[in-house]
Protein backbone atom coordinates (compact mmCIF):
# COMPACT_ATOMS: atom_id res chain seq x y z
CA UNK A 1 0.00 0.00 0.00
CA UNK A 2 1.13 3.71 -0.85
CA UNK A 3 1.62 6.67 1.53
CA UNK A 4 -0.15 9.68 1.33
CA UNK A 5 0.67 13.01 2.74
CA UNK A 6 -2.01 13.97 5.47
CA UNK A 7 -1.77 17.34 7.92
CA UNK A 8 -1.42 16.56 11.79
CA UNK A 9 -1.05 18.54 14.72
CA UNK A 10 2.97 18.30 16.26
CA UNK A 11 2.01 20.38 19.22
CA UNK A 12 -0.20 22.67 20.90
CA UNK A 13 0.04 26.10 22.95
CA UNK A 14 -1.94 28.40 24.81
CA UNK A 15 -1.95 31.67 26.66
CA UNK A 16 -4.45 32.00 29.17
CA UNK A 17 -4.48 35.57 30.95
CA UNK A 18 -3.70 35.77 35.18
CA UNK A 19 -6.96 38.48 35.66
CA UNK A 20 -10.16 36.72 36.58
CA UNK A 21 -13.07 38.35 36.56
CA UNK A 22 -16.08 36.74 38.07
CA UNK A 23 -19.87 37.32 37.20
CA UNK A 24 -19.50 39.43 41.14
CA UNK A 25 -17.46 42.21 39.26
CA UNK A 26 -20.66 42.58 37.49
CA UNK A 27 -22.68 43.55 40.22
CA UNK A 28 -22.21 47.21 39.88
CA UNK A 29 -22.45 47.65 36.11
CA UNK A 30 -25.19 50.01 34.25
CA UNK A 31 -26.57 47.96 32.00
CA UNK A 32 -28.79 49.18 29.51
CA UNK A 33 -31.71 47.10 27.09
CA UNK A 34 -30.40 48.86 24.35
CA UNK A 35 -29.44 52.38 22.91
CA UNK A 36 -30.63 54.66 25.53
CA UNK A 37 -33.04 52.65 27.96
CA UNK A 38 -31.45 51.82 31.06
CA UNK A 39 -32.27 48.39 33.48
CA UNK A 40 -33.48 49.20 36.97
CA UNK A 41 -30.31 49.14 38.82
CA UNK A 42 -32.17 46.53 41.39
CA UNK A 43 -32.04 44.13 38.45
CA UNK A 44 -28.70 43.91 37.66
CA UNK A 45 -28.55 41.08 40.23
CA UNK A 46 -31.11 38.88 38.56
CA UNK A 47 -29.46 39.86 35.27
CA UNK A 48 -26.31 38.34 36.23
CA UNK A 49 -28.16 35.46 37.55
CA UNK A 50 -29.53 34.53 35.00
CA UNK A 51 -26.35 35.15 32.16
CA UNK A 52 -24.88 32.63 34.40
CA UNK A 53 -27.61 29.52 33.88
CA UNK A 54 -27.57 30.49 30.23
CA UNK A 55 -23.73 30.42 29.47
CA UNK A 56 -22.74 28.69 32.51
CA UNK A 57 -19.52 31.24 32.70
CA UNK A 58 -18.77 32.21 36.25
CA UNK A 59 -15.52 33.53 35.59
CA UNK A 60 -13.78 34.77 32.11
CA UNK A 61 -9.70 36.39 31.91
CA UNK A 62 -9.23 39.14 31.13
CA UNK A 63 -5.61 40.41 29.73
CA UNK A 64 -2.97 42.55 32.07
CA UNK A 65 -2.79 46.44 30.86
CA UNK A 66 0.98 46.18 29.65
CA UNK A 67 -0.04 43.35 27.07
CA UNK A 68 -2.13 43.73 23.28
CA UNK A 69 -3.21 40.45 21.36
CA UNK A 70 0.16 40.01 19.42
CA UNK A 71 1.77 39.54 23.01
CA UNK A 72 -0.39 36.54 23.64
CA UNK A 73 0.30 35.09 20.79
CA UNK A 74 3.78 35.31 21.04
CA UNK A 75 3.47 33.42 24.54
CA UNK A 76 1.19 30.68 23.35
CA UNK A 77 3.20 30.25 20.07
CA UNK A 78 6.34 29.79 22.44
CA UNK A 79 4.87 27.13 24.28
CA UNK A 80 4.13 25.06 20.87
CA UNK A 81 7.49 25.40 19.98
CA UNK A 82 9.03 24.12 23.30
CA UNK A 83 6.55 21.36 22.94
CA UNK A 84 7.28 20.43 19.51
CA UNK A 85 10.61 20.40 19.87
CA UNK A 86 11.43 21.58 16.41
CA UNK A 87 13.45 24.47 14.57
CA UNK A 88 11.67 27.45 14.03
CA UNK A 89 13.39 28.31 11.06
CA UNK A 90 11.69 25.27 9.52
CA UNK A 91 8.31 27.17 9.55
CA UNK A 92 6.57 27.62 6.28
CA UNK A 93 4.02 29.41 7.37
CA UNK A 94 2.50 31.94 10.26
CA UNK A 95 -1.00 32.41 9.98
CA UNK A 96 -2.21 34.26 12.54
CA UNK A 97 -6.60 34.31 12.87
CA UNK A 98 -8.11 37.62 14.74
CA UNK A 99 -10.35 39.95 14.50
CA UNK A 100 -9.40 43.43 15.70
CA UNK A 101 -5.60 44.11 15.68
CA UNK A 102 -3.35 44.58 18.50
CA UNK A 103 -5.62 47.10 20.86
CA UNK A 104 -3.62 49.16 23.82
CA UNK A 105 -5.09 49.78 26.80
CA UNK A 106 -4.72 53.02 26.35
CA UNK A 107 -6.08 53.22 22.84
CA UNK A 108 -8.66 50.73 21.83
CA UNK A 109 -8.04 51.72 18.29
CA UNK A 110 -7.61 48.72 16.02
CA UNK A 111 -3.73 48.35 14.87
CA UNK A 112 -2.77 46.11 11.81
CA UNK A 113 0.05 47.51 10.47
CA UNK A 114 2.60 45.77 10.69
CA UNK A 115 0.58 42.09 10.24
CA UNK A 116 -0.19 40.48 13.86
CA UNK A 117 1.37 37.28 11.88
CA UNK A 118 4.46 39.75 11.35
CA UNK A 119 5.10 41.02 14.92
CA UNK A 120 4.79 37.36 16.09
CA UNK A 121 7.35 36.33 13.60
CA UNK A 122 9.72 38.85 14.58
CA UNK A 123 9.19 38.30 18.01
CA UNK A 124 9.78 35.16 17.85
CA UNK A 125 13.32 35.70 15.89
CA UNK A 126 12.73 34.01 12.61
CA UNK A 127 14.83 34.96 9.99
CA UNK A 128 13.61 32.40 7.69
CA UNK A 129 12.32 34.79 4.81
CA UNK A 130 10.44 31.70 3.00
CA UNK A 131 8.54 31.43 6.88
CA UNK A 132 5.47 33.47 5.41
CA UNK A 133 3.43 35.58 7.80
CA UNK A 134 0.21 36.64 7.49
CA UNK A 135 -3.22 37.64 9.04
CA UNK A 136 -7.17 35.98 9.07
CA UNK A 137 -9.81 37.58 9.75
CA UNK A 138 -13.01 35.75 9.83
CA UNK A 139 -14.70 35.82 13.02
CA UNK A 140 -14.88 33.29 15.42
CA UNK A 141 -14.20 30.52 12.88
CA UNK A 142 -10.92 32.07 11.52
CA UNK A 143 -8.55 30.38 13.24
CA UNK A 144 -10.37 26.75 12.34
CA UNK A 145 -9.98 27.98 8.91
CA UNK A 146 -6.29 28.59 9.22
CA UNK A 147 -5.96 25.12 9.77
CA UNK A 148 -7.69 24.41 6.88
CA UNK A 149 -5.88 26.84 4.56
CA UNK A 150 -2.53 25.21 5.89
CA UNK A 151 -3.71 21.73 5.17
CA UNK A 152 -3.97 22.75 1.64
CA UNK A 153 -0.91 24.60 1.18
CA UNK A 154 0.97 21.18 3.24
CA UNK A 155 -1.22 18.23 1.17
CA UNK A 156 -0.14 20.34 -2.39
CA UNK A 157 3.53 20.11 -0.80
CA UNK A 158 4.01 23.98 -0.79
CA UNK A 159 4.81 23.48 3.02
CA UNK A 160 5.60 21.24 5.59
CA UNK A 161 5.41 22.92 9.02
CA UNK A 162 2.74 25.89 9.70
CA UNK A 163 1.90 27.57 12.63
CA UNK A 164 -1.43 28.25 13.00
CA UNK A 165 -2.31 31.20 16.04
CA UNK A 166 -5.50 32.39 17.28
CA UNK A 167 -5.85 35.13 19.34
CA UNK A 168 -8.07 37.98 21.12
CA UNK A 169 -8.93 40.75 23.40
CA UNK A 170 -12.38 41.07 23.25
CA UNK A 171 -12.36 42.63 26.84
CA UNK A 172 -11.17 46.03 25.02
CA UNK A 173 -13.90 45.93 22.36
CA UNK A 174 -17.17 44.79 24.65
CA UNK A 175 -19.36 47.66 26.09
CA UNK A 176 -19.22 47.96 29.75
CA UNK A 177 -23.03 49.08 28.75
CA UNK A 178 -23.96 46.15 27.18
CA UNK A 179 -24.58 42.56 29.14
CA UNK A 180 -23.30 40.70 26.18
CA UNK A 181 -19.72 42.08 27.81
CA UNK A 182 -20.07 39.41 30.06
CA UNK A 183 -19.83 36.80 27.28
CA UNK A 184 -16.07 38.12 26.26
CA UNK A 185 -12.65 37.43 27.38
CA UNK A 186 -8.96 37.42 26.24
CA UNK A 187 -6.50 34.94 25.51
CA UNK A 188 -4.16 33.29 22.83
CA UNK A 189 -4.29 29.41 20.95
CA UNK A 190 -2.08 27.81 18.57
CA UNK A 191 -1.15 24.55 16.83
CA UNK A 192 2.18 23.64 14.96
CA UNK A 193 1.00 21.46 12.23
CA UNK A 194 3.40 19.23 9.56
CA UNK A 195 3.15 16.76 6.81
CA UNK A 196 3.17 13.42 7.73
CA UNK A 197 3.19 10.30 4.98
CA UNK A 198 1.12 7.26 5.67
CA UNK A 199 -0.24 4.35 5.10
CA UNK A 200 -3.77 5.29 6.82
CA UNK A 201 -5.65 8.15 6.96
CA UNK A 202 -4.54 9.82 9.86
CA UNK A 203 -4.59 13.93 10.44
CA UNK A 204 -7.24 16.35 8.83
CA UNK A 205 -9.58 14.16 6.76
CA UNK A 206 -11.68 16.25 5.46
CA UNK A 207 -13.42 20.11 6.11
CA UNK A 208 -16.05 21.81 5.28
CA UNK A 209 -16.46 25.91 5.50
CA UNK A 210 -19.60 28.34 4.74
CA UNK A 211 -20.36 32.14 4.88
CA UNK A 212 -23.70 33.24 4.88
CA UNK A 213 -23.66 36.49 4.25
CA UNK A 214 -26.32 37.91 2.29
CA UNK A 215 -29.23 37.20 5.36
CA UNK A 216 -26.78 37.08 8.20
CA UNK A 217 -23.81 39.31 7.59
CA UNK A 218 -25.06 41.91 10.14
CA UNK A 219 -26.04 40.04 12.93
CA UNK A 220 -22.43 40.75 14.82
CA UNK A 221 -21.64 44.20 14.14
CA UNK A 222 -19.44 47.44 15.56
CA UNK A 223 -21.78 50.07 17.07
CA UNK A 224 -22.07 52.77 19.52
CA UNK A 225 -21.63 51.88 23.58
CA UNK A 226 -25.65 52.24 24.88
CA UNK A 227 -25.02 54.24 26.94
CA UNK A 228 -25.77 57.83 25.11
CA UNK A 229 -23.72 59.27 27.33
CA UNK A 230 -20.96 57.49 27.36
CA UNK A 231 -17.38 59.50 26.83
CA UNK A 232 -15.90 58.87 23.54
CA UNK A 233 -16.69 57.90 19.57
CA UNK A 234 -15.72 54.13 20.48
CA UNK A 235 -16.88 51.01 18.81
CA UNK A 236 -18.41 48.77 20.45
CA UNK A 237 -18.81 44.34 19.23
CA UNK A 238 -22.49 44.11 19.10
CA UNK A 239 -24.79 41.23 18.52
CA UNK A 240 -28.42 40.30 17.82
CA UNK A 241 -28.21 37.09 20.15
CA UNK A 242 -31.71 35.36 19.90
CA UNK A 243 -30.92 35.68 16.10
CA UNK A 244 -27.40 34.20 16.14
CA UNK A 245 -28.27 31.19 18.39
CA UNK A 246 -31.12 30.72 15.90
CA UNK A 247 -28.88 30.53 13.00
CA UNK A 248 -25.99 28.83 15.18
CA UNK A 249 -28.28 25.64 15.83
CA UNK A 250 -29.80 25.33 12.41
CA UNK A 251 -26.62 26.02 10.08
CA UNK A 252 -23.44 24.15 12.31
CA UNK A 253 -24.81 20.47 12.32
CA UNK A 254 -25.46 20.67 8.80
CA UNK A 255 -21.96 21.65 8.29
CA UNK A 256 -20.56 19.06 10.30
CA UNK A 257 -22.90 16.02 8.49
CA UNK A 258 -21.40 17.69 5.23
CA UNK A 259 -18.39 17.05 6.51
CA UNK A 260 -18.41 14.01 7.92
CA UNK A 261 -19.93 12.97 4.95
CA UNK A 262 -17.24 14.27 3.31
CA UNK A 263 -14.86 12.21 5.36
CA UNK A 264 -16.91 9.24 4.99
CA UNK A 265 -17.51 8.67 8.93
CA UNK A 266 -20.34 8.23 10.89
CA UNK A 267 -21.02 10.54 14.13
CA UNK A 268 -21.54 7.18 16.00
CA UNK A 269 -17.73 6.83 14.96
CA UNK A 270 -16.76 10.33 16.43
CA UNK A 271 -15.08 10.19 20.26
CA UNK A 272 -14.72 14.24 21.06
CA UNK A 273 -16.38 17.24 19.49
CA UNK A 274 -14.62 20.28 19.98
CA UNK A 275 -16.60 23.25 19.59
CA UNK A 276 -16.35 27.14 19.87
CA UNK A 277 -17.52 28.01 23.24
CA UNK A 278 -19.47 30.68 22.61
CA UNK A 279 -22.34 30.21 24.89
CA UNK A 280 -23.28 27.15 26.81
CA UNK A 281 -26.96 26.88 25.81
CA UNK A 282 -26.13 26.95 22.53
CA UNK A 283 -23.47 24.58 22.21
CA UNK A 284 -25.52 22.11 23.76
CA UNK A 285 -28.21 23.07 21.44
CA UNK A 286 -25.91 22.40 18.61
CA UNK A 287 -25.04 19.30 19.74
CA UNK A 288 -28.53 17.92 20.59
CA UNK A 289 -30.03 18.70 17.30
CA UNK A 290 -26.50 17.34 15.77
CA UNK A 291 -27.50 14.02 17.09
CA UNK A 292 -31.10 14.34 15.69
CA UNK A 293 -30.49 14.68 12.57
CA UNK A 294 -28.91 10.58 13.08
CA UNK A 295 -30.08 8.17 15.57
CA UNK A 296 -32.67 8.57 18.27
CA UNK A 297 -30.85 12.35 19.35
CA UNK A 298 -29.02 10.72 22.60
CA UNK A 299 -25.57 12.87 23.14
CA UNK A 300 -23.10 10.51 24.42
CA UNK A 301 -21.59 11.53 27.82
CA UNK A 302 -18.25 13.95 27.93
CA UNK A 303 -18.07 14.16 23.96
CA UNK A 304 -17.90 17.93 24.30
CA UNK A 305 -15.53 19.31 26.65
CA UNK A 306 -16.33 22.52 27.67
CA UNK A 307 -13.86 25.88 29.01
CA UNK A 308 -16.52 28.34 28.77
CA UNK A 309 -17.63 28.04 32.81
CA UNK A 310 -13.56 29.56 33.80
CA UNK A 311 -12.08 31.28 30.51
CA UNK A 312 -15.65 32.44 29.12
CA UNK A 313 -15.64 33.23 25.06
CA UNK A 314 -12.28 34.08 23.86
CA UNK A 315 -13.42 34.17 19.84
CA UNK A 316 -10.67 32.42 17.46
CA UNK A 317 -8.73 31.33 21.18
CA UNK A 318 -11.41 29.08 22.84
CA UNK A 319 -10.36 25.84 20.06
CA UNK A 320 -6.84 25.83 20.25
CA UNK A 321 -6.90 26.33 23.83
CA UNK A 322 -9.21 23.85 24.69
CA UNK A 323 -7.01 21.96 22.29
CA UNK A 324 -4.03 22.70 24.51
CA UNK A 325 -5.33 21.97 27.39
CA UNK A 326 -7.03 18.51 26.45
CA UNK A 327 -3.30 17.90 25.40
CA UNK A 328 -1.30 18.83 29.00
CA UNK A 329 -3.96 17.20 30.93
CA UNK A 330 -5.30 20.58 32.04
CA UNK A 331 -9.29 18.88 31.79
CA UNK A 332 -10.63 16.40 34.12
CA UNK A 333 -11.39 13.09 32.61
CA UNK A 334 -10.49 14.30 28.97
CA UNK A 335 -7.76 12.96 26.90
CA UNK A 336 -6.96 12.14 23.18
CA UNK A 337 -5.15 8.91 22.69
CA UNK A 338 -4.61 7.68 19.26
CA UNK A 339 -7.35 6.90 16.56
CA UNK A 340 -9.29 8.89 17.87
CA UNK A 341 -11.91 10.69 15.69
CA UNK A 342 -12.25 14.66 16.57
CA UNK A 343 -14.69 16.87 15.06
CA UNK A 344 -13.74 20.65 15.08
CA UNK A 345 -16.30 23.38 14.26
CA UNK A 346 -16.50 27.03 15.02
CA UNK A 347 -18.85 30.00 14.09
CA UNK A 348 -18.95 33.05 14.30
CA UNK A 349 -19.21 36.92 13.02
CA UNK A 350 -19.57 36.87 8.85
CA UNK A 351 -21.58 34.56 9.41
CA UNK A 352 -19.26 32.10 9.02
CA UNK A 353 -18.62 28.49 9.68
CA UNK A 354 -16.03 25.87 9.71
CA UNK A 355 -15.89 22.48 10.49
CA UNK A 356 -13.05 19.88 10.10
CA UNK A 357 -12.63 15.50 10.90
CA UNK A 358 -9.09 14.63 11.85
CA UNK A 359 -7.94 11.50 13.33
CA UNK A 360 -5.41 11.36 15.96
CA UNK A 361 -2.44 9.97 15.10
Amino acid sequence: MSEDIYTVILAAGSYIPSRRVSNADFLQSEFFEEYGKPYDPSRIGTIVKKFEAITDIVERRHVDDDLVTSDMATHAAQKALANSGMDRESLDYIIFAHNFGDLRADNRRSDFVPSLAARVKQNLEIHNPSCVAYDLPFGCAGWLLGVIQADYYIRSGDAKRALVIGAETLSRVSDPHDRDSMLYSDGAGCVILEARSSEEPVGVLAHATRSDTLEHASLMWMGRSFNPDFNGDALFLKMHGRKLYEYAVTKVPELVRENLDKAGVGLGEVDKILMHQANAKMNGAILKRLFSLEGDGDVPAGIMPMTISCLGNSSVATLPTLLDLILEGGLDGQTLESGDLVVLTAVGAGMNISSMVYRWP
